[in-house]
């Protein structure tokens, strides 16, 4: 579903009271260590606790669905040993922290570019997706190895060649069409965009889904974040009005 189709169950003047579906870019990890001249690594592990903490207060505020972007088709230009320990951190994420997410009904959903990764990383993806399929509590969806532009030149892609193929015609492409061909298939469109660490742009994430989000920026880096600022993102969303290119609730 849209958020257009959704507008209509939202309470007139705002957004609704929690949003069904947030996304966050999880930014500052480095920036955060060196304030601290502490090395890198340890930025991205506090950046994990972060991710739990972000976890269990979505879910027991209500939310339907969170996605977090975790790591980016660009990041593969950072230092080697930075990407391995990125990669070793996700490892350790899906063994200590599955069984537990699968215990609380989380359904753990993963999207991006799954060529190119190291085998273990592919298995360990399937499992957390299969064990967890059934779940009906809060989707977690981890954006990995993702890239937006990426991810719409694919659906492009496939749509293009069943036109070749015959089997639909040009005139039958629609942006439902193109939605259905994305990773997110299947999944709301994301009410709130929160990016942490005062960066304000979207870095390739989300970039089809989010055109009708609202967007909050938070000044603290990743590691720092909590359930007091995932509420206070929370509160700034009520107060918007969503237009959705209408008009807003005080003109006709």
């Amino acid at each position: 579903m849209s958020a257009i189709e959704r507008k209509a169950e939202e309470p007139a003047g705002g957004g609704a009271a929690v949003p069904e579906h947030i996304a966050i870019i999880m930014d500052g990890n480095g920036r955060w260590a060196a304030a601290r001249g502490l090395p890198r690594v340890e930025g991205h592990r506090r950046g994990v606790e972060a991710v739990r903490r972000a976890v269990k207060a979505a879910g027991e505020l209500g939310v339907r669905y969170l996605t977090l972007y975790s790591f980016s088709s660009e990041n593969w230009s950072r230092p080697k040993s930075e990407i391995l320990d990125l990669m070793n951190l996700m490892r350790r994420f899906v063994r200590e922290d599955l069984a537990e997410l699968h215990k609380g009904n989380v359904r753990v959903r993963i999207i991006g570019e799954r060529r190119g990764l190291e085998a273990d990383i592919r298995a360990l993806i399937e499992e957390c997706e299969n064990l967890t399929r059934n779940n009906t509590a809060l989707t977690l969806v981890v954006a990995f190895n993702y890239g937006s532009r990426q991810e719409i030149a694919a659906s492009v892609q496939k749509i293009a060649a069943d036109v070749a193929a015959g089997k639909i015609r040009p005139d039958e492409i629609t942006p439902e069409l193109i939605g259905q061909g994305l990773d997110t298939s299947g999944i709301p469109d994301p009410d709130l965009v929160i990016r942490t660490s005062g960066e304000q742009r979207l870095s390739n994430f989300l970039l089809w889904q989010a055109a009708y989000a609202e967007f909050v920026f938070i000044p603290m880096h990743w590691p720092d974040f909590n359930r007091e600022a995932l509420e206070a993102a929370l509160a700034e969303y009520r107060g918007r009005e969503r237009r959705f290119g209408g008009l807003d609730s005080g003109r006709r």
